[in-house]
């Protein structure tokens, strides 16, 4: 582990399988090389509604970092507040993506098309709207 305080934070992240926002996390996480618990909430439902009555709201991504919840955070802001509450020291390597910055066209349709096969396998519900948020 680089760049980072002497122990380890235990780090929970509320991501989305296809997401600039949630790329941007986990792009902080590669960045400081910090192992960190990923719950999917597009793949679990569980873990949307987890995340939701941890945090009150249902936007993402929210991270949670030795017990504080950070709701609806860009990478950007994970990193800051990481480095001035000391869990890792500030660095000027770049991130592998971009951390602050919405979902691409590429990831909204590959959201769409695998919530449309999840969709398809389930009997009946072909027509079904999804919201993407």
């Amino acid at each position: 582990m680089s760049d980072t305080a002497d122990q380890s934070p235990k780090i929970t992240c509320y991501l989305k399988t296809y997401c600039g926002w949630s790329e941007g996390v986990r792009a902080i996480m590669r960045k400081y090389e910090l192992e960190y618990e990923e719950k999917d909430i597009i793949a679990n439902p569980a873990f949307r509604w987890e995340m939701e009555q941890k945090t009150g709201q249902p936007l993402s991504p929210c991270v949670e970092i030795n017990g504080k919840m950070l709701p609806d955070v860009s990478g950007e802001e994970v990193e800051a507040w990481m480095v001035e509450n000391g869990l890792v020291k500030g660095s000027e390597a770049e991130p592998d993506a971009p951390i602050d910055a919405s979902c691409s066209p590429e990831q909204h349709a590959a959201q769409a098309r695998m919530e449309a096969e999840e969709q398809g396998g389930q009997n009946g519900a072909a027509g079904k709207i999804v919201f993407l948020d």
